[in-house]
């Protein structure tokens, strides 16, 4: 090591020193990650549940070519993984949401089933499905033939 190594710089030398807080571009805003959390604190469960209910819903929904900009888009694997996981989160969350909330939620999913379903060639058997460990056999309604 050199002297030149070795001899402490000042702080304005330095990019990576901390500077004081009134010399700092963003001195007096608030914290960005500080903010973050408070906002979430502020948001109930029930919303945040739901959101990532949506967002397993909507990546299903895109893996099994039901999105209308994608229609020849599926990959059946990944699709049985978030019904899987969107099973999952209903089961875990139903009684906090409720069955005003949880019943949409319940709706879209037995629906992404039927459509995985409809869209596998080779069939799964009863119970055997994506999600149905957690909500029984999904078959399609009977007809009225």
């Amino acid at each position: 090591m050199t002297d030149a190594d070795a001899t402490p710089r000042s702080g304005a030398e330095r990019p990576d020193a901390e500077q004081p807080d009134a010399e700092r571009p963003d001195a007096g805003q608030p914290d960005p990650l500080s903010t973050a959390s408070r906002d979430i604190a502020e948001v109930p469960a029930v919303e945040i549940i739901s959101t990532a209910a949506l967002h397993l819903m909507s990546a299903a929904a895109v893996n099994l070519g039901l999105a209308a900009d994608l229609p020849d888009h599926k990959d059946l694997d990944e699709a049985r993984s978030l019904i899987d996981s969107l099973a999952g989160l209903l089961d875990a969350a139903a009684p906090a949401l409720g069955h005003h909330h949880a019943a949409p939620l319940k709706d879209g999913l037995r629906s992404l089933q039927l459509a995985f379903r409809e869209a596998s060639s080779i069939q799964d058997d009863a119970g055997q499905g994506p999600g149905e460990k957690y909500t029984g056999a999904v078959f399609p309604a009977a007809s009225n033939r």
